[in-house]
């Protein structure tokens, strides 16, 4: 209760305010209908919204992104004649339309809700957000400063503040007053809201003065006040039923005035929201539902536009005082709305001796503080220049032109904010050769070799982001001496975002300049559902790049990627086995060669003939075991299970090279899955069988064991390779 109680003492003057601001350019004579407006927005979006919405402790009230639009919209419409010359336009209508632009955006936020924008609106970036807000406050700021100094109407600041003469010295003192003590009241106590405070002080100075000047306590004719309430027009029942009545009268012309107006004031009381609700988060370690607060104000908002108040936001202030206060559930911000409502019902009449200096003073204060001063910060930089420029942008636009122009402005810069990220990133995330990357299938030493001597005739190249026209002529200065230099060019696409026509004439490019030179081109990881819902397959094959007229070749993994090069350079070295070849004897494996005539009979004593068909497994995790395989024929795939049922493909090995050696070395039970990938021959030596040999042939051990460290270096040694070149690229 007591932070409800806070939040409405908070609110509502603020909202009253707001409420003048909007009407004030349909006339003098419109003020207390603007106070009425404010009031009644305050109680209907305090009730309907935390209702509805999703975020505890929030306040929903008229805020100053409401008043700025609508109040620009407002004075359009005052100056707006139709195309015969006739009279600016009926003030009733100009209400009309008022409200139903507040419904059309309430509308809109409720469409955003459910359609899942919630997420979409806090990804505006944040300069674009800071010049809205910035202009808000330039532009309330620049509106009140009329109504502090007391200017006659129909005169410009600039020849108010040019004419001194002009000004009204007792408004004057009233407004600086307010600003004074609602500027320092935080300084004193924070029991009391400042806005309170500060109005008290301004009402206490205006009938302070008023003992000197009888006419200052006086309703009518007077220009200093708000004034009787039944003088605002338009709120009884006979004016809301005729109000509703004239919606048929209005034209297409009328509703496409509204549309930019609607939308810009859904979009900005979207973002004031959602701003105010990751506060709120951090302050109460929570964490809101934006789609369903932005249904809340949705509908909070309809149902102020229906009963004509002024539409409104999850509001800062009011927000942290609620918390600050006790408030902990939606309780208390409904409980605002009803407060509201109780202060309307009690003190009504008072409303109409509220000074206008006194709320102008107030709304100087609040548009003061939603000028974000740390924009300053970025000139110190020159990468952030261009960010400080989008901000300058947007606020010298809201103020030279409208808020609505504003929002045209920061919505291209946003754009441009996009594509300069975009085109600063770097979209080769790492680049190698395959001279220090390799396949997963192990090679022998003299296959090694040959790869180790010319793997650096393929680049691999991992790529990231968005290929668009943006980023295309980076990412061929990249790959420009490869192309020149290089006989394969693997492009790795798995982290791969969007892909657009420019690029694929790049692409295009790249394959012409490869095959000029009996090169090819080579992807991977083509992703089949991109965030943009494209199928790089299907589009890839739709704009013809990869006919088999094509020197273009597409893998699902690099490592196959990897290993079709690799199998391409020991083609050309004569070292490329076909896998139906005939299976080798024992003398003839690799980690057996150059051993003498008698520890091969040994071996021959406690080896196995074993033979598995694709597919067929060699063992699982969890078998015991204590065997070393030697591969006679075929190929043989080490696949590492991982959780969530995942696979980890750790190696291959071919014809004449051998697997299992940690178990042999080591007795233990196996930690990977070992299946045939074609029809595979092995020789198998169990390690007690090889035990029991070897204590009759005294050198045995001795023999295999020293191969076997030699032959395991070599694989440490690559790997050490490949690690170094991943660290360095």
């Amino acid at each position: 209760m007591w932070g409800g109680l806070a939040a409405m003492l908070v609110a509502l003057p603020s909202a009253i305010a707001f409420g003048l601001v909007i009407f004030s350019p349909l006339g003098p004579e419109r003020a207390a209908q603007g106070a009425i407006a404010g009031i009644v927005g305050t109680i209907a979006i305090g009730v309907i919204a935390p209702l509805f919405g999703g975020t505890p402790r929030l306040i929903s009230a008229p805020c100053a992104p409401a008043a700025a639009v609508l109040a620009a919209f407002a004075a359009e419409l005052a100056r707006r004649e139709g195309g015969d010359g006739r009279a600016a336009l009926d003030p009733d209508r100009a209400v009309l339309l008022l409200i139903l632009v507040a419904l059309s955006a309430g509308g809109l936020q409720l469409l955003f809700g459910t359609a899942g924008g919630g997420r979409l609106i806090k990804y505006i970036p944040y300069p674009v957000v800071a010049g809205y807000l910035s202009g808000v406050g330039v532009l309330i700021f620049l509106s009140q400063l009329p109504r502090l100094l007391g200017l006659p109407t129909g005169t410009s600041l600039a020849a108010g503040l040019a004419s001194p003469s002009l000004w009204n010295l007792r408004g004057l003192l009233v407004g600086l007053v307010t600003v004074a003590v609602m500027a320092l009241a935080p300084r004193v106590t924070r029991a009391v809201p400042a806005p309170i405070l500060g109005l008290a002080g301004g009402i206490a100075t205006y009938f302070g003065l008023g003992t000197a000047r009888p006419e200052m306590l006086s309703l009518a004719h007077n220009p200093l006040v708000i004034g009787p309430i039944g003088a605002g027009g338009g709120w009884s029942l006979a004016g809301v039923v005729a109000r509703w009545s004239s919606v048929g009268q209005l034209g297409a012309a009328d509703v496409q005035l509204m549309l930019v107006p609607a939308l810009t004031l859904a979009v900005l009381l979207s973002i004031d929201t959602l701003k105010t609700c990751i506060v709120v988060d951090a302050l109460t370690r929570s964490r809101h539902d934006s789609n369903r607060e932005l249904v809340g104000q949705g509908l909070g908002n309809l149902a102020a536009a229906l009963a004509g108040g002024v539409p409104g936001a999850g509001t800062m202030g009011a927000t942290l005082v609620n918390i600050s206060s006790g408030g902990r559930t939606r309780v208390s911000s409904v409980l605002e709305g009803l407060f509201a409502a109780a202060a309307f019902g009690l003190l009504g009449a008072l409303v109409a001796w509220v000074p206008l200096a006194a709320l102008a003073g107030i709304l100087i204060v609040v548009a003061s503080r939603m000028v974000d001063r740390n924009v300053f910060h970025l000139l110190a930089q020159r990468s952030t220049v261009l960010d400080f420029v989008v901000v300058a942008a947007v606020v010298v636009t809201a103020i030279a032109r409208s808020l609505i122009a504003a929002a045209g402005v920061g919505l291209a810069l946003a754009i441009l904010l996009f594509l300069r990220e975009q085109i600063r990133g770097n979209v080769v995330r790492r680049k190698t050769y395959g001279d220090h990357t390799f396949s997963k299938k192990r090679r022998l030493p003299d296959e090694a070799a040959v790869i180790e001597q010319k793997g650096a005739q393929t680049a691999i190249c991992e790529l990231q982001g968005s290929l668009f026209f943006g980023t295309t002529d980076r990412l061929f200065t990249e790959l420009e001496d490869d192309l020149r230099t290089r006989k394969y060019v693997i492009l790795d696409m798995r982290r791969v975002q969007s892909v657009d026509l420019t690029a694929i004439h790049l692409l295009d490019q790249m394959e012409a300049r490869l095959a000029e030179r009996d090169g090819t081109l080579i992807f991977s990881h083509l992703p089949p559902n991109l965030p943009t819902g494209q199928d790089l397959h299907v589009y890839f094959d739709q704009v013809g790049l990869v006919r088999p007229s094509r020197r273009v070749k597409v893998f699902d993994e690099l490592v196959d990627a990897l290993e079709w090069t690799e199998d391409r350079l020991l083609e050309e070295a004569g070292l490329l086995h076909a896998g139906d070849e005939v299976p080798l004897a024992l003398h003839q494996i690799g980690l057996l060669k150059g051993i003498d005539e008698e520890a091969l009979r040994a071996l021959a004593s406690c080896t196995e003939e074993r033979s598995f068909a694709p597919g067929q497994e060699v063992f699982r995790p969890g078998d015991a075991g204590d065997e070393i395989f030697l591969i006679r024929r075929g190929d043989v795939r080490i696949v590492l299970p991982l959780a969530g049922g995942r696979r980890h493909h750790l190696a291959t090995f071919g014809r004449g090279d051998f697997f299992g050696d940690m178990a042999f070395i080591v007795p233990a039970a196996r930690s990977a899955d070992a299946v045939a990938s074609v029809p595979t021959d092995l020789y198998t030596i169990s390690r007690a069988r090889f035990d029991a040999v070897a204590s009759q042939h005294p050198m045995l051990d001795r023999k295999v064991f020293t191969r076997l460290a030699c032959a395991l270096a070599i694989r440490l040694r690559q790997t050490d390779t490949e690690l170094r070149a991943l660290e360095e690229s």
